[in-house]
């Protein structure tokens, strides 16, 4: 078998066999394949693209191609939740607690922020003393133990995954569907769960601009998940603007903490309660949704969703008085109102996500290249979003910067976030559609 034949065959059009999905991965993990080859290959599936027995053989393979976590000591369900990244998107601080606490054991590997997008890591960073770099042993005895860990991903799984997808950020090829779909099924794969909640994110504020895009890649997820005998479920949720309110690390903390507690803002609540009660009629813990959501309800109620965030905290070196008391968490100097334009009543008309994450990298919140230290303490809370009735003059969101240089770079990008109307706007729905 040749590569230079695979090349040919899916630019011609061919679908490949499993045997030579195979072979293209055994020599992307050894290096026998060249890396001009892997781009022309790479280029070739764009633009034929795969179908669904292509894609889930190549999930497969990519998933096979380092160490495969074998968590069935932990028990018969275990429970991984993977977003396709956006702005503010804080959920697996509210959503592995809160499903620990309904029973569901959670083993949730997650990254850092590259780009507009915030990192899960990065943000649990806030919190003094919490370690992420757990160990493979480590991390499922702990999920054992506690019923949960979020830890750092780990070079060892899916390595093929992490050669091909730096070809891909190279070679104008990351947009393609079902190496996207292979790329994220094969890490969830590797790392072992076999219940995963997926949150498809679309919009500005996300890497799938469409709906349409977002709803197919959600649906080439289910269907990979499908074939490779995995319960996989998908929400195609809005990223147009920012997820809650707060944009941030030390921010976004607060707010899932407080979300937690039973507050927070209603769409990050809507959000959470979707994807919770997915797991959860999944697991067959319950029967439909409106017993889940109650369930879930009760466990923020009752205190016990927080009291399972603290033991997470505590359990990986945290300081969990950051629980009661938010200023133990890096703190920016300075907070600053941004005020609504003109005079007189407006109404919200558009907030783009990707200019309001802008806004926070100019105050150092995030980071262009990888490695890059951010700073944690910055951000913006907004106060009202799309649909909302505002007066001019009035403060419209906070910006929480280190100098007043940071703060008139931040409110310049944060004037080009936001558009208004004289007339009523309805707010957009968080949850586009679902697909299982």
């Amino acid at each position: 078998m040749r590569m230079v034949d695979l090349i040919l065959a899916k630019r011609s059009g061919r679908e490949h066999s499993k045997s030579e999905i195979d072979f293209l991965i055994k020599g992307v993990t050894d290096a026998s394949i060249p890396d001009y080859q892997l781009s022309a290959w790479l280029m070739a599936v764009c633009w034929r693209g795969m179908n669904a027995d292509e894609t889930a053989w190549l999930t497969d393979a990519m998933s096979k191609s380092g160490s495969v976590l074998d968590l069935s000591s932990i028990g018969p369900l275990v429970a991984d939740k993977h977003s396709t990244g956006g702005v503010g998107d804080k959920t697996t601080l509210v959503f592995v607690p809160l499903l620990a606490a309904a029973g569901i054991p959670m083993a949730k590997l997650s990254g850092r922020g590259l780009g507009h997008t915030g990192g899960t890591i990065d943000k649990l960073d806030a919190i003094p003393g919490f370690k992420s770099d757990l160990s493979i042993d480590h991390f499922i005895s702990q999920v054992k133990k506690i019923g949960m860990a979020i830890g750092g991903q780990t070079q060892e799984l899916a390595p093929a995954d992490g050669k091909i997808y730096a070809m891909r950020d190279v070679t104008g090829t990351v947009e393609s569907i079902p190496l996207i779909a292979a790329s994220v099924m094969s890490k969830k794969i590797a790392a072992g769960a076999n219940l995963i909640i997926l949150d498809v994110k679309c919009g500005r504020g996300a890497f799938m601009e469409t709906e349409e895009k977002a709803t197919e890649l959600a649906r080439t997820m289910v269907e990979v998940g499908h074939r490779l005998k995995r319960p996989v479920t998908a929400v195609v949720t809005d990223m147009e603007q920012p997820l809650g309110l707060a944009v941030g690390h030390t921010l976004e903390v607060i707010e899932a903490i407080e979300t937690l507690k039973g507050g927070g803002p209603s769409d990050l609540q809507e959000l959470c309660m979707e994807l919770g009660s997915l797991a959860l009629i999944t697991a067959g813990k319950c029967k439909d949704a409106a017993s889940a959501h109650k369930v879930l309800r009760d466990l923020m109620e009752s205190g016990k969703a927080l009291e399972s965030f603290r033991t997470l905290i505590k359990a990986q070196g945290g300081n969990a008085s950051v629980i009661e008391d938010y200023s133990l968490m890096p703190t920016a100097k300075q907070r600053y109102d941004f005020l609504v334009p003109g005079t007189g009543t407006k109404w919200v008309k558009h907030l783009d996500g990707r200019k309001v994450a802008e806004a926070c990298k100019l105050m150092g919140a995030g980071r262009t290249k990888k490695g890059e230290p951010i700073n944690l303490a910055v951000g913006v809370v907004l106060r009202d979003k799309v649909g909302a009735k505002v007066e001019g003059g009035q403060p419209i969101a906070d910006i929480y910067a280190d100098t007043k240089q940071e703060y008139e770079a931040a409110r310049a990008k944060l004037e080009e976030a936001f558009t208004y109307s004289d007339t009523a706007v309805t707010a957009p729905p968080i949850i586009k559609a679902s697909v299982s």
